[in-house]
């Protein structure tokens, strides 16, 4: 890239824009939308945009826990986990369990959605949801800087064990993520998109 036409920077020393590009460029990102319950058997329900699959035999998900938030101790003690698919029409709810509220505040009570009983775990899922995932933690990963150092960042692991799908998103038994309407997170302090149809474009791998 011509160093003229090109805003550098280093992360460490800051960026000098309104703000911060990093979470623009990787952009959208799937929201991962996490029920979890503590030993207790209070339940927890947050979004977090840094979330993605990992492996796909056996299916792993994760999610990046900046902090120590509830969703990651409640991974951690319980072992447990469901993703919950943010769509249009469940996009409000998800900002509002965004909310930073005490542990003992059911965030499924806040946004007005049904938890349900989950299959394979003990953990409900949103019963408004038309995809979930129940998930079993595998791993809680610090992440560390270039010298070592942890950041406050863990990256909970799960594998999937089981898996709930709306029949109106299969077609011919293929998943049609477009008609899912999925929320992604963009960049900006408040930015969010979605698939359509029109976005659609098939590339075949090369021979």
């Amino acid at each position: 890239m011509d160093a003229s036409h090109s805003h550098f920077y280093e992360p460490a020393s800051g960026h000098g824009l309104p703000h911060s590009p990093f979470n623009s460029i990787i952009a959208p990102r799937p929201i991962g939308w996490i029920s979890t319950q503590d030993q207790a058997g209070r339940l927890n329900l947050a979004p977090y945009s840094f979330f993605n699959a990992f492996n796909y035999t056996p299916p792993i998900i994760g999610f990046a826990s900046n902090g120590q938030k509830d969703s990651l101790h409640n991974a951690k003690a319980t072992g447990q986990f469901c993703w919950n698919l943010a769509d249009e029409d469940l996009f409000e709810a998800m900002n509002t369990t965004s909310a930073s509220v005490s542990p003992d505040v059911d965030e499924f009570e806040l946004a007005g959605l049904t938890p349900a009983s989950s299959t394979i775990i003990s953990v409900p899922h949103v019963s408004e949801s038309k995809t979930v995932f129940e998930c079993r933690t595998t791993q809680i990963v610090p992440l560390l800087t270039v010298d070592g150092t942890e950041t406050v960042t863990h990256v909970v692991f799960g594998e999937v064990v089981g898996v709930h799908i709306h029949q109106s998103l299969l077609k011919d038994g293929i998943y049609q993520t477009a008609d899912a309407r999925p929320m992604l997170r963009g960049g900006g302090p408040s930015t969010y998109f979605t698939i359509r149809k029109e976005s659609i474009r098939d590339l075949h791998r090369p021979a």
